[in-house]
């Protein structure tokens, strides 16, 4: 009888095994089991040693490890691994060769072509996967159509007669017509792979332009590649048939990188068991997690859906257990909170799981269903350090090995230390593995004098800087505690309030080994009332596994619309080509019963199996797709749901578009007047064999009195301190059983600590309920009211800021909290703007500042914002101050400002808008608010109020009028011809909008028309308006969350520590110029040089003096050549950014971005030169290119990298009905010990690039080639990066401009690096006639003519062939040492490996977005 179900999750450091066995009385119990995963002197493979202790305690028949094991007893095994995980992040899978179109050799070097840390000036990123390419002769192309859209024209009619296909028309997938240009070259493709499979390569990852929706020539390359022993054949159109090439691609080279290491994983487990697990034998179910949280039969088990193979185990067991007894489950919200050894996951369910369709890990961008599981780099093993004055746990873990200090084998300080040195774990009821010969207790007495000699730093650094107040070794325990807790907050607050839901809201599910030591802080810092911890909570993801269900999915692209009804808010009628009405339907069913076969032929029964069908739609026009589920009751029979030009309308198309318009609005607050697409058709066959639990079902009886606890221990909690803790055995608790904190309770796997202010109560089903205890909370309903003024009356308040000293603990927190706000502005921003910049590009900024305008937090989103925004500020405050032109009016409570004048206002170009709102409070307890800005622009002020800071916004407005559409005209010689331009206006005036007022000033440069030809106001006033009303209501968002901190602080405390978080910026700022100066052998004040030529023959020179008695600097640009008759100049805002953007690169660790980065420097611009021009200079090319220039100025006199490509390549074409703009990588510096990356961003921007297939589907042009320009790099020591080549066809007659720098004068080399090849910008007419278009260019273009873009080089660092003393010596010129310049104490582990954390889901997807626009 085979009655034992297995359900393993195999991790990273333990394998937890939860078994389901006979209990002997005929019905069946649970085993839980947790054993190391890697323990080769004990076992070779950790689930099979699971099995056989469990087979072997049960049944009483010896197992013996070298045999196989005997699977009769065995039904099922099911199984999450992170085998391909750790394959991806440590680079170990099969060696690889990738497969592409001809002219796109380095797709996924390239990408998106963005960089992963904007201050990383090594540019530091993983590997390829694949080893070798092969370029393949083929083409596929979009024809034009002949019905009227922005890709055909307005005469689309006579598209197919003017401009005639050059290849044969084909159908695709989707119903639409592809132009097969040239066929697959099949003889060079097999000499080609022939020498692929010489050279021991056996897996391939095909990715073709088009295979998504086109897949003939995808497949024909698989036939070859398997004809001739290719052993994996990754096709990309089969791994995942989404439109998308770039991601699709990336995929496809995870699956066949992963696949054959999975299978040889699975061979050697398969191996140890006898015949009942082969294919042959098949008596045993054996299924594997995949990241979308469901089960996959092994034989279907491929690598790209398996990255979140175990996470996705504990996101179902959360899911599907929080549950107890009078819960309403239809009202049910959960976060999931997984603290484990190296990282926490963090994941939210109400009703349903929540997927994610693109993200990346470890530099992969896996297109595949994935649930929505946010790692952020914080668990028990994370590192503790003191440096700079800061905490700092994390990103970098300590891993398993060595560990904490407490483990006993040399590692270092981590958070599970600082949980012992607390009193919240007895190394008394922890197991006994550690020690050299693993068989003893945690080392309390190492980990207490680690932290003794962190204290005693910490004290040190306070006596160091006046705070009088010594540390004590449990403060600072506790410290790392809540900057940790601080850390993991961030992802909540992004997936709950960031997204329209109250965290307050959610009851926060506990699990994971660290998890029961921190929920009761997460859930009071998230104003969180209750905790669940299931009994089950220490391999909780191995009980997800045993409850999940089989999952089938099949899916394919579309290209279709939704009849006018289904968009609710009125989505504009459809029309035209795509899909009929019928061949959607026809699809989905088709689909489904494909879905379904699947799990029938896995011997389900019908009855087991429901499906789930999905449509991803979007508005026309954007890139913000949503998977929309067909909600219940909807008519899946019915035609009408699904149109390309029917005007028929019924049930199942306005259900559809109801779901699609109401997930829309919660996301971004609003929906669109647009018609809605239809991009992908997906079908989800689910197969439930077991029974959900009814947890729910169970009422506590009389429990009876509580046990005696197993001790009591001496635990520290804030803001008590020490306090006599009960440690509870939790298998001697019963159901009804209640108690209240603090106390401990303890079991064989975990330890739940309930901490003062909380109640546990153990439910009908042994799990753990934890209560806030009710208290009242004056503060918060002020707060909740809106009234700042309130709260800053209260007593808690009443601290000066002057009075409040800074401690390194609460630095760290309110380092986080602060550039939370600045997130959650930037978040709400992007849910409530409508337009494509702001919206999907978010090329935006959001910032808080001081009440003198000094930047306190700006989320790292542009680099050319973050000094600029600043100025912008400071300028409304002397404005609006004593002796401003504004001082008459002066600013009141409700008003709002908006600027964007580049040379008068801090401005950086005028298409960036800044919105800037002031907040006022009560003067009590601001006595140490400064009084030049409480006071300053206080003349409307009312009596007694004062601004005590401000928050900002500023946005990248797609029209603002000018003498282009777009408002960056390449040939623009003064300001009025870029559009609008706006000193001061208060947009919001008392708490109304002012849109009469601010549509005449963007209307206002279409009066200049008669002096000005071709001149306009802006062409888009709608968007306009929304987006500043979308700024305005980020400010308020900024607002609200500034007043809660102040609620929980007291305004005098946060006043202080916006001050404090400067000052440490300041300092490392300070201690940065002090190194740098001594290492180049500067007198005391002594001088460096630097200088470059723009390619128009414009000197930028730079001296910086420094001053090393201070640790100050002045940049003084005098030398800088005189202001150009053209649109290079650039305002003295952009010239700060590059500043604080080169600053905050030379400091070698993580500082706050701040006003204190520059608070050690003087800046002297001599007026009148390109980089203070006057105010009427034209200056909307000084922002993207001149800023470059600048900054390679900086880093050259800092010796710090040789000259990036110094460019942004800004290329934009289009005609009356369509416009289209980008930026193109290039060549990064090389630096002292590191190549430059090639085909990347540098600097001052860091925008993504359209993806080949969306922009060939979007507009009239074929990308016939973008990969990387070999040899363009300067030659050193270190190799400067490459540039790009990228050429791109007209189909029909077009306007090109091309703005761009470096065409004469080349990137420099330094430090005897070489210099590298100039940019180059050619037109090639369709006769073959070729033109060089110089720098900056207009050009109108003809059908089949072509652009090739080949963008400059990276300079070279050092002389090339330098022998290793040489090499050595320039490699100390790096600031901040070989190591990247970690300085602070890490006790205990001077040589402890640092373990990297790959950070991933749609948080981080955000933030990467956010640093990538």
């Amino acid at each position: 009888m085979r009655d034992f179900h297995f359900s393993i999750d195999r991790g990273g450091t333990f394998t937890d095994v939860f078994a389901e066995v006979p209990d002997g009385k005929g019905g069946s119990k649970f085993k839980v089991l947790k054993l190391l995963s890697v323990d080769p002197a004990n076992y070779p493979d950790a689930p099979r040693e699971g099995i056989r202790r469990v087979l072997e305690e049960v049944t009483g028949v010896p197992h013996p490890r070298d045999r196989p094991l005997d699977t009769r007893r065995i039904a099922s095994i099911r199984m999450g691994t992170t085998v391909a995980t750790n394959a991806l992040l440590e680079r170990q899978g099969e060696r690889l060769a990738l497969v592409v179109s001809e002219g796109f050799p380095d797709l996924l070097h390239i990408a998106n072509q963005s960089r992963p840390n904007i201050f990383d000036l090594e540019i530091r990123s993983p590997h390829p996967l694949y080893e070798e390419v092969v370029e393949v002769g083929e083409q596929v192309v979009l024809p034009l159509g002949d019905g009227a859209s922005q890709r055909n024209g307005a005469a689309a009619a006579s598209n197919s007669s003017r401009y005639p296909p050059q290849g044969t028309l084909e159908a695709a997938v989707t119903g639409e017509v592809v132009e097969v240009r040239r066929r697959l070259e099949e003889a060079r493709l097999r000499a080609d792979l022939q020498g692929v499979l010489d050279r021991g390569i056996r897996s391939v990852a095909v990715v073709l332009k088009h295979a998504a929706i086109y897949p003939a020539h995808e497949r024909r390359v698989g036939e070859i590649a398997r004809e001739m022993g290719f052993e994996q054949v990754s096709l990309s159109h089969e791994v995942m048939p989404m439109v998308k090439m770039v991601p699709r691609g990336f995929t496809a080279a995870a699956d066949a990188y992963l696949t054959p290491h999975i299978k040889r994983y699975l061979a050697g487990f398969v191996g140890g068991f006898d015949s009942g697990l082969t294919a042959e034998g098949g008596a045993v179910q054996l299924l594997f997690m995949q990241s979308d949280g469901g089960l996959s039969p092994v034989d279907s088990f491929s690598g790209h859906k398996a990255i979140l193979s175990g996470p996705a185990g504990g996101y179902v067991g959360y899911a599907l257990t929080t549950r107890w007894a009078g819960l309403d489950l239809s009202k049910l919200q959960v976060i999931g909170f997984d603290m484990g050894g190296t990282s926490t996951d963090v994941s939210r369910y109400a009703g349903s799981y929540e997927h994610v369709f693109e993200t990346t890990t470890a530099g992969v961008t896996i297109q595949a269903p994935q649930l929505d599981i946010n790692t952020v780099a914080a668990g028990g093993g994370s590192r503790l350090m003191f440096r700079n004055g800061l905490f700092s746990v994390g990103p970098e873990s300590v891993g398993a090995h060595p560990g904490p200090v407490c483990y006993k084998k040399g590692g270092a300080l981590a958070i599970t230390d600082a949980n012992l040195q607390l009193g919240r774990i007895l190394p008394e009821f922890f197991p006994k593995i550690f020690g050299p010969k693993e068989n003893e207790p945690l080392d309390a007495s190492g980990t207490d004098a680690a932290f003794h000699a962190v204290a005693a730093e910490v004290n040190a650094h306070e006596a160091a800087t006046g705070a009088p107040s010594l540390s004590s070794v449990d403060e600072v325990a506790m410290g790392f505690i809540r900057v940790a807790n601080e850390a993991m907050c961030r992802p909540i607050r992004a997936l709950t309030q960031m997204r329209g839901y109250d965290a307050a809201g959610h009851v926060l599910a506990c699990f994971g080994g660290a998890g029961g030591q921190h929920a009761c802080a997460i859930a009071r810092a998230l104003g969180m009332s209750t905790i669940f911890v299931h009994r089950y909570a220490g391999v909780l993801s191995a009980v997800g596994i045993h409850l999940a269900d089989v999952v089938a999915e099949v899916q394919e692209p579309a290209a279709a619309k939704l009849l006018p009804a289904a968009a609710e808010g009125g989505a504009g009628a459809g029309g035209g080509g795509g899909c009929a009405p019928g061949d959607i339907l026809e699809r989905q069913a088709r689909l489904e019963a494909a879905a379904v076969q699947k799990l029938l032929d896995q011997g389900f029964e019908r009855s087991q199996i429901t499906t789930e069908r999905y449509l991803n739609l979007r508005y026309h026009g954007t890139d913000v797709a949503v998977m929309t589920a067909e909600p219940a009751g909807s008519s899946s029979g019915s035609s009408s749901g699904i149109s390309s030009g029917s005007s028929s309308s019924g049930s199942g198309s306005s259900s559809y578009g109801e779901a699609f318009a109401a997930a829309y609005r919660r996301e971004f607050g609003f929906v669109l007047d647009r018609e809605v697409w239809i991009d992908d058709v997906r079908v989800r066959a689910v197969g439930r064999a077991r029974p959900l639990p009814d947890d729910a079902a169970a009422e506590p009886g009389p429990p009876g009195p509580l046990p005696a606890p197993l001790a009591t221990t001496s635990a520290f909690f804030e803001p008590a301190g020490r306090q006599p803790t009960p440690a509870y055995d939790l298998n001697t608790l019963q159901p009804g059983h209640s108690l209240a904190g603090p106390a401990l309770l303890i079991d064989a796997i975990s330890t739940v600590v309930v901490e003062p202010g909380w109640r546990a109560t153990i439910t009908g089903t042994h799990n753990i309920r934890m209560d806030a205890l009710a208290c009242a909370d004056p503060k918060a309903a002020a707060v909740a009211a809106g009234e700042v003024g309130a709260v800053a009356a209260e007593p808690a308040a009443v601290a000066t800021a002057a009075a409040v000293e800074c401690d390194p603990v609460r630095l760290a927190i309110f380092s986080h909290r602060f550039m939370g706000i600045a997130e959650q502005m930037g978040r709400t921003l992007q849910r409530t703007s409508v337009s494509v910049n702001i919206k999907e590009r978010l090329d935006f900024s959001c910032a808080l500042f001081g009440a003198d305008g000094g930047l306190v937090a700006n989320a790292p989103h542009l680099p050319v914002h973050l000094g600029a925004m600043s100025e912008a500020v400071r300028f409304q405050v002397s404005y609006y101050g004593p002796g401003g032109p504004g001082a008459a009016e002066g600013l009141a409570e409700g008003d709002v400002l908006l600027s964007n004048h580049p040379q008068l206002a801090g401005g950086s170009h005028l298409p960036d808008i800044t919105v800037i709102t002031p907040v006022f409070s009560s003067p009590e307890g601001e006595e140490g608010a400064d009084p030049r800005a409480g006071g300053g622009p206080g003349g409307g002020q009312e009596r007694g109020k004062r601004i005590v800071f401000f928050v900002a916004s500023r946005g990248h407005h797609a029209d603002i009028g000018g003498i282009s559409p777009g408002s960056m005209p390449p040939t623009s010689k003064l300001l009025v011809e870029e559009g609008a331009a706006i000193v001061s206006f208060k947009i919001v005036r008392q708490g109304a909008f002012q849109e009469a007022g601010i549509t005449r000033l963007l209307l206002a440069p279409g009066q200049l028309v008669d002096s000005i030809p071709g001149i306009s106001g802006t062409r888009n006033l709608s968007d306009n308006l929304s987006d500043l009303k979308a700024q305005v209501a980020a400010n308020t968002r900024g607002i609200q969350l500034v007043g809660e901190l102040i609620a929980e602080y007291g305004l005098g405390v946060v006043t202080a520590f916006m001050r404090h978080i400067q000052a440490n910026a300041e300092a490392s700022v300070r201690t940065m110029l002090r190194q740098f100066s001594e290492r180049q052998g500067l007198p005391e004040v002594g001088s460096v040089t630097a200088s470059d030529i723009m390619d128009d023959g414009t000197p930028i020179a730079l001296t910086v003096t420094i001053d090393r008695r201070d640790g100050s600097a002045v940049f003084d640009f005098e030398g800088t050549g005189p202001e150009v008759y053209a649109n290079h100049n650039a305002p003295p805002a952009v010239t700060y950014s590059a500043i604080i953007y080169s600053l905050r690169c030379l400091v070698a660790s993580d500082i706050p971005l701040n006003q204190g980065c520059l608070a050690p420097i003087t800046v002297r611009i001599p007026h009148g030169c390109i980089l203070n021009p006057a105010d009427t200079a034209a200056v909307v090319g000084g922002n993207v290119l001149t800023s470059q220039r600048v900054t390679d100025v900086v880093l050259r006199a800092f010796t710090a990298a040789a000259a990036s490509q110094g460019c942004m390549n800004n290329f934009t074409f289009g005609d009356e009905q369509m416009g289209y703009y980008e930026t193109i990588a290039g060549g990064a510096g090389a630096g002292p010990g590191w190549t430059g990356r090639s085909g990347v961003h540098t600097h001052m921007t860091n925008t993504r690039i359209t993806d080949p297939e969306i922009l060939e589907r979007r507009y009239p042009v074929v990308l016939h080639a973008f990969k990387l320009r070999q040899g363009s790099g300067g030659r050193g020591c270190w190799r400067g990066g490459d540039g790009v080549i990228r050429e791109l066809e007209a189909l029909r007659p077009l306007t090109a401009g091309i703005l761009s720098e470096r065409r004469a004068v080349r990137p420099f080399g330094l430090c005897g690096g070489g210099d590298a090849a100039p940019g180059l910008n050619l037109l090639i007419r369709a006769g073959g006639r070729t033109v060089n278009l110089g720098a900056k260019a207009t050009v109108h273009l003809e059908a089949g003519d072509r652009l090739r873009i080949l963008t400059p080089g990276g300079g070279g660092f050092g002389p090339e062939g330098a022998d290793a003393d040489v090499a050595a010596a320039l490699k100390r010129r790096r600031l901040g040492g070989d190591g990247g310049g970690d300085e602070g104490s890490d006790a205990g582990a001077p040589a402890a490996k640092r373990h990297a954390v790959a950070l991933k889901g749609s948080v981080e997807e955000y933030r990467r977005a956010q640093e990538t626009v």
